[in-house]
């Protein structure tokens, strides 16, 4: 067996480069999801208690934003999970691609989120991308988590979220999040069809309910548009 590489060509490998870039900026944006969480009525440890355990950040703006409105903790804790299945299915490939034993998988799913799995899969080789996995994995759970508590006891002081417009923040940082994703036709008329169903919903529904109909209703349509083309295809 063949000796491991010295310290020194793995900590300037191109994956840890680009896991470190990565990391870094997305770890910053924590400040906003500490700030979120105490304006929608958490306490500081309460916010950073989502960082620590959710760890996702789409999942906890969505129970933010819910939490906020009024909604119930059932309803937020609902929502937030369907948001985060996801995650779940970018393990399916990347449990392959690490082949972690023990505790290291549980650490691997806790670490697995849209950043570690874009940066990993998008390596040319197994180890780029297991070091690509592992140090944006770190470097955005380390950060996330101090730059969540900053923004929690920023937020805290601030006093009544109202006077700044944090109120609606919530909602505004997911909708940030979700833009980049939506290219190409099928997902631009899936999040048309969620949002017509969540403007008709709204006005009759308790928080929660709204965003739960319109993720369901774009699952039945991705589901139809997979049994669309498994039916196209010979």
């Amino acid at each position: 067996m063949s000796p491991p590489p010295p310290l020194t060509r793995t900590r300037d490998h191109p994956a840890v480069r680009q896991a470190l870039a990565v990391g870094l900026a997305t770890g910053a944006y924590g400040v906003s999801c500490g700030a979120l969480g105490v304006a929608a009525g958490l306490s500081v440890w309460q916010t950073v208690l989502t960082s620590l355990l959710v760890f996702s950040g789409g999942s906890q703006f969505a129970f933010f934003g819910v939490i906020g409105a009024g909604g119930t903790p059932a309803a937020a804790v609902a929502t937030s999970g369907l948001l985060g299945v996801r995650n779940g299915i970018y393990g399916l490939q990347v449990v392959q691609l690490l082949g972690v034993r023990g505790w290291r998988r549980l650490l691997a799913a806790h670490w697995t989120i849209d950043e570690s799995t874009a940066v990993a899969i998008g390596q040319p080789d197994l180890r780029a991308a297991r070091l690509g996995f592992w140090v944006t994995g770190a470097t955005i759970f380390t950060l996330w988590n101090l730059t969540t508590l900053a923004g929690a006891l920023a937020g805290e002081a601030m006093g009544d979220p109202r006077t700044y417009g944090l109120d609606a923040a919530a909602a505004a940082a997911f909708v940030a999040l979700l833009w980049p994703r939506l290219q190409g036709r099928d997902p631009l008329a899936t999040a048309a069809v969620a949002v017509l169903l969540t403007v008709l919903i709204a006005p009759v529904a308790p928080p929660g309910v709204p965003v739960l109909v319109a993720a369901t209703a774009a699952l039945a349509v991705g589901v139809l548009r997979m049994r669309r083309t498994s039916v196209l295809t010979p």
